[in-house]
């Protein structure tokens, strides 16, 4: 063999297994950046093939097509039901999912910072955590709250006055 077919031969080799390991990795690597690259190095691998004879690049392009179709069957067909697939898919079908409650309806409502609020934190109203912003000021966690306003999801409370 001369030393121009052992390159051709290395790269093709070096570039399957690439392009395979990428596309392989791209289960775990999110943004098809990875898969993408994997791509490209198969389809450099078919034309490395083809440099080589066009026989072997037609098996090659044949073998990298029929690889990558029986993977994709095998992955639809088993990847759901596996430990890491179940924990990467939706076990529900989102119909019973619930949007948050609307926040219009705590204005006027008093509550209890449940942490300091320099001037964001958190508060007890109605029984529910949340997120709340004060007028400005620092409220201490444990004071009395009122909300006075409601801007979207922003829920906007001035410490209210001591009863006495």
């Amino acid at each position: 063999m001369d030393s121009g077919l052992t390159g051709s031969m290395t790269a093709l080799i070096v570039l399957l297994s690439a392009g395979l390991l990428l596309v392989g990795a791209e289960i775990f690597v999110p943004g098809a950046v990875v898969g993408t690259m994997g791509v490209l190095c198969l389809m450099g691998a078919a034309w490395v093939a083809f440099t080589i004879g066009t026989t072997l690049g037609t098996y090659v392009s044949v073998g990298i097509v029929l690889l990558l179709a029986i993977t994709m069957v095998l992955w639809i067909k088993f990847f759901p039901r596996s430990s890491i697939g179940r924990k990467m898919t939706l076990s529900q079908d989102g119909q019973t999912f619930k949007a948050a409650e609307p926040k219009e309806a705590l204005l006027g409502k008093t509550g209890v910072a449940q942490t300091e609020l320099r001037p964001a934190g958190y508060a007890l109203i109605d029984g529910r955590r949340v997120d709340v912003v004060t007028e400005g000021g620092l409220v201490p966690k444990g004071a009395a709250l009122r909300v006075t306003q409601v801007e979207g999801n922003r829920v906007i409370v001035r410490k209210a006055e001591e009863a006495t």
